[in-house]
């Protein structure tokens, strides 16, 4: 038996009602069920992020690993495919996989070596960068959920997000971020893209000084992966910095990718507005400081 821990039963109550309270209530079966079918033995406590388990083990040859549990849904069916595609360079290596129940055995690396640790945020930023640098040179898979696709329903979603917005200089600036996206929304890239790649998702490991874990991947543009590490560590007054460095190491036209940055404050603002709150005040200022950057 494995104990589940009680901060991820709350947030799968929380963000996936009875679909969560089931999965959490098949856990102790499901675990058992992937340690025998896999000949793995349990090496280390239970981990948690905000939708997965992860057990370290080892398996059988003693090679060690970890065994993620998670609900499959539109962001982690891609995975899998993904860290397949990837191959390990610049992020974790896959090493078995359960398509009906999406639970995957990945290598082990060092959790207690996070990016997220390290006291030099700007090195942070550009070790992100570099990571990411790595993941784009891969082109998106037939079937992968596609940033065009995303872009047309939020741009079709805007008009009724921006009734609901009630602060005069929060409408207009998501209204002028709609309007720069719908600039580039022909072209909405075809890079495989990791799209939650901040700093505590990013670990050390034996064979790289840092690899990528836990994306939810989709095709498109770079510029609409920058802002996780925008966000991270917020510091208002570092915003443009950090924009600027990653797009130098990415070699981004920085308008395009400006825009597309935009496109995640749409997407995170109907997520606010449709659960009937306001957006959020640092994606607004993050917004702010880089519709005040020219070049």
């Amino acid at each position: 038996m494995i104990d589940i821990p009680a901060e991820l039963a709350a947030t799968q109550e929380k963000y996936n009602k009875e679909a969560g309270r089931a999965f959490v209530a098949a856990l102790p079966d499901l675990t058992a069920a992937f340690l025998d079918r896999w000949d793995l033995r349990l090496a280390g406590e239970p981990m948690h992020g905000v939708g997965a388990l992860v057990l370290p083990v080892d398996r059988a040859d003693g090679t060690p690993a970890v065994l993620k549990l998670q609900i499959r849904d539109h962001e982690s069916e891609g995975e899998p495919v993904a860290l397949r595609l990837w191959n390990g360079d610049g992020a974790v290596r896959l090493l078995d996989h359960d398509e009906p129940t999406g639970t995957m055995l990945l290598e082990r690396l060092d959790a207690s070596r996070m990016l997220a640790h390290q006291p030099d945020v700007h090195e942070g930023v550009l070790v992100i960068a570099r990571l990411l640098a790595h993941l784009h040179t891969t082109t998106a898979p037939e079937g992968m959920r596609r940033l065009g696709d995303m872009t047309a329903a939020v741009l079709e979603r805007t008009p009724r997000a921006l009734d609901r917005i009630p602060e005069p200089e929060a409408r207009r600036l998501v209204a002028d971020c709609a309007a720069a996206v719908r600039e580039v929304a022909d072209d909405p890239g075809d890079r495989l893209l990791h799209w939650d790649l901040h700093d505590e998702n990013v670990l050390a490991a034996d064979r790289a000084p840092w690899l990528a874990i836990d994306p939810k991947p989709l095709a498109g543009d770079p510029g609409f992966d920058l802002w996780p590490a925008l966000a991270n560590n917020f510091d208002p007054d570092d915003i443009v910095w950090r924009f600027d460095a990653m797009t130098d190491v990415l070699a981004l036209d920085r308008a395009r990718a400006r825009a597309w940055t935009y496109g995640r404050l749409l997407q995170k603002c109907l997520w606010e507005t449709e659960e009937g709150r306001p957006p959020d005040e640092t994606d607004l200022e993050i917004a702010r400081r880089l519709r005040g950057r020219r070049a």
